[in-house]
């Protein structure tokens, strides 16, 4: 049997020449065979017997209508599943290796007389029109900061006309990450599209409760941030995200190309997050370079930016309690003691606090995540502990005040060593110490001492990390004065 593209050649030869030779020689065919197909005049897979007839018997036959009727009942029903219920039964006749059959039958099955599967259209997007927000989770790319794999997300926005886009590194799917991942990407643009589109992220939307099955509402800080650039929201409907395909597709494509230029770095370690940011940014300009043909026809659409941005954090005027804490956005955190009773200014931003006294910025504390929680810092509440050191043992924040597991070894061994009062005492001195240091330069020091069986206090840390300096004084060699001695023997004779 000849192939479709020998017998359109050769009719096509043959309506041209009407010499079967010629014709059979130009579509590589048997000039009989050629002649056959010609008096025909019916393609090869007209002419070809539909095979109606099995080559062996159907190991599938046993059990196939029970399937059919649980297909057709549960169309759900994965194939693998079907399959080892059967298989379990002594009367199927099934056996392991009848597996692929059972999957292809059902599959075909499924095209014949399955359920309708959800149809998804394409859509032709208009320049400039829109621009697609998303967060994705990135921890899979196993980047490390000093050692430590980076838990962290990237906002991600893309223009679905030319796919240009662009991502910001952040914490949380939080509104304050969606202000900088926004502004970020408007700033690279430096023009606006008219939509702006989202899923139903809590940053963007809310329920409305007493309206029972009515769509998410807007927050007003969103709205906020909509009116400032004059924006028009758009989100998709709930449990729908591939009605925001673009920029779902393009977190996947985003990711891949990361993992990709890690492996051709050779490293998946950076220095600090500022160097990583620069890689990521050194990245998204490689895959944005092709795209700044489109581009130029969303950047002619788009409207300018307004004459400022927003601000990417939230303010709050705390109190510092009589316990060296503040409470911000039901978080504690613990600032330094002389502080206590003064009214601080912080600036909440999506990975920091900074922490201000007026107008002068005091320290910078990293933003907890989650719902609610403490960051105590031992290096803030040591010196008021050494003084009270009996309020150690039951401090609500005590799991803060150790610093590592060594640490908290340490304080065991010092308590077992010296009794809880006096070891607690030795424990507040290595804290102190390791602020006056760091924390890493103590550890070592503290190692080798809990190897040792002999007891030890603080004061050996100490000496051993900072050895006391020793000042030597020279005396100077003393050499009498004989006419010296001879002018007092002379006095006390005159006096005499």
């Amino acid at each position: 049997m000849i192939t479709r593209q020998q017998y359109r050649r050769l009719m096509s030869e043959y309506q041209k020449t009407h010499n079967v030779s010629r014709s059979a020689l130009k579509a590589d065919v048997d000039r009989h065979t050629a002649r056959k197909y010609l008096a025909a005049g019916q393609s090869p897979a007209q002419l070809q017997a539909p095979h109606t007839w099995r080559t062996r018997s159907d190991p599938l036959e046993p059990i196939w209508g029970q399937a059919q009727a649980m297909l057709e009942a549960a169309p759900e029903l994965e194939a693998r599943a079907l399959f080892d219920h059967f298989l379990t039964r002594p009367d199927s006749g099934l056996e392991p290796k009848h597996l692929r059959t059972f999957q292809r039958r059902v599959r075909h099955w499924r095209a014949t007389h399955g359920p309708e599967k959800e149809v998804f259209f394409a859509q032709e997007r208009q320049p400039g029109q829109l621009l697609q927000l998303d967060w994705t989770y990135a921890k899979e790319l196993q980047v490390t900061i000093g050692g430590e794999v980076l838990d962290h997300l990237f906002c991600h926005c893309v223009l679905p006309h030319s796919n240009w886009q662009w991502a910001t590194r952040c914490i949380s799917e939080s509104f304050l990450s969606l202000v900088t991942g926004f502004q970020a990407a408007v700033q690279q643009l430096g023009r606006c599209p008219l939509h702006l589109g989202t899923d139903n992220t809590s940053a963007a939307t809310h329920d409305l409760e007493a309206l029972p099955g009515r769509p998410r509402a807007y927050n007003s800080d969103y709205l906020e941030l909509c009116t400032h650039y004059d924006l028009t929201p758009v989100t998709i409907h709930v449990g729908c995200p591939h009605e925001q395909g673009d920029v779902e597709s393009q977190n996947r494509h985003l990711k891949r190309r990361l993992e990709q230029h890690l492996l051709l770095r050779g490293s998946r370690e950076f220095g600090s997050l500022e160097d990583y940011d620069r890689f990521v940014e050194g990245v998204l300009r490689r895959a944005n370079a092709p795209r700044q043909g489109a581009l130029a026809e969303e950047l002619a659409v788009m409207r300018p930016l307004p004459g400022s941005a927003l601000a990417e954090y939230r303010e709050y005027a705390p109190v510092v309690s009589s316990q060296s804490l503040i409470r911000v956005n039901r978080h504690t955190y613990s600032v330094p003691s002389r502080l206590i009773g003064h009214t601080l200014r912080v600036q909440q931003h999506e990975a920091v606090l900074k922490v201000y006294l007026g107008r002068e910025h005091l320290l910078d504390l990293p933003r907890l995540r989650g719902d609610r929680g403490a960051a105590v810092d031992f290096r803030h509440v040591i010196m008021p502990l050494l003084r009270k050191p009996g309020a150690f043992g039951n401090y609500r924040h005590r799991q803060a005040l150790y610093p590592s597991p060594i640490y908290r070894a340490a304080y065991d061994r010092l308590t077992a060593d010296h009794g809880e009062r006096p070891g607690t005492i030795e424990y507040l001195q290595v804290l102190k110490l390791a602020a006056e240091q760091t924390v890493e330069a103590v550890e070592p020091l503290l190692q080798q001492h809990l190897a040792g069986a002999g007891k030890w206090r603080a004061l050996q840390v100490r000496e051993a990390l900072c050895p006391a300096a020793r000042t030597q004084v020279e005396l100077v060699e003393l050499t009498p004065s004989l006419a010296a001695y001879d002018q007092l023997l002379e006095s006390e004779v005159a006096c005499g």
